[in-house]
């Protein structure tokens, strides 16, 4: 199937949403909860994944589906990942980083995705013959070394501390300490994205499921980063740009559970 056409559907389907995300963007939504406190949902992550849905199924009948809030629907060849907020935390606060996600494989094999930031107007794109910006080439490259790099981690997360005490703390810790900067943004989807563009060096983060990360790991792959893992199998991640010393990284320790 073409790669291409595929991307097309996917962009036309993660814009679709875009003017009922800004629209509601900083109206303080009500939001409810799934699987603790921490992990929160609001009635346009699900009014947005039924749009997905409904431009998927419209353009690619015979097709998986497998969406943060409607799980998996559908048989057929091809199979979309589809986050319809990535960051909703950040969306129903009103803090500007959060995204629409939607990731396409073909026999399990990704082959293109859209990070799409609604805010700001940014289609981050990839397929198998590249990844972009706005239409524009972009390219995964940018610091060396820990101590010129920016890291974009969530880590530890309340299930990190739980699981981890102290020791996560004590990791934590050693990342600001070698890190020229350590920011904790909440959308793993973006982040992604900025490490794909060049915008940010490194990210991480746990137990990412592939709605989270699909389109964003084809992302920094596509544009020469390296993404460590599975992303169609929820894991931890690790992402870098091209040419970053992984190896004497304060990160390393983390980088091997990902690899793993």
């Amino acid at each position: 199937m073409d790669a291409t056409e595929l991307l097309e559907t996917a962009c036309e389907a993660a814009r679709a949403v875009g003017p009922r995300l800004r629209q509601a963007f900083r109206s303080r939504p009500q939001v409810a909860t799934k699987r603790d406190f921490h992990d929160p949902v609001t009635e346009h992550d699900r009014a947005a994944e039924d749009t997905i849905r409904n431009v998927i199924n419209m353009r690619r009948p015979g097709s998986v589906i497998v969406g943060e809030e409607g799980g998996v629907t559908g048989e057929g060849d091809l199979t979309w990942y589809v986050d319809p907020i990535d960051g909703t935390a950040n969306f129903a606060a009103g803090l500007p980083f959060f995204c629409v996600s939607i990731a396409v494989a073909v026999h399990g094999e990704l082959v293109a995705g859209v990070v799409y930031d609604p805010v700001r107007d940014d289609e981050f794109s990839a397929t198998t013959a590249g990844a972009w910006c706005n239409g524009t080439p972009i390219r995964s490259a940018g610091a060396a070394t820990d101590r010129e790099a920016m890291l974009l981690s969530s880590y530890p997360t309340p299930r990190d501390l739980t699981e981890e005490g102290e020791e996560a703390l004590a990791r934590y810790g050693r990342l600001l300490d070698s890190f020229a900067a350590v920011r904790r943004l909440g959308s793993a989807a973006l982040k992604l994205a900025h490490v794909a563009a060049g915008w940010a060096d490194v990210a991480y983060g746990t137990r990412a499921n592939p709605w989270d990360v699909a389109a964003g790991a084809l992302l920094v792959r596509q544009a020469g980063g390296v993404y460590l893992g599975d992303p169609l199998v929820p894991s931890d991640y690790l992402a870098h740009v091209g040419g970053f010393d992984l190896e004497n990284s304060a990160i390393a320790e983390l980088a091997r559970r990902s690899a793993g």
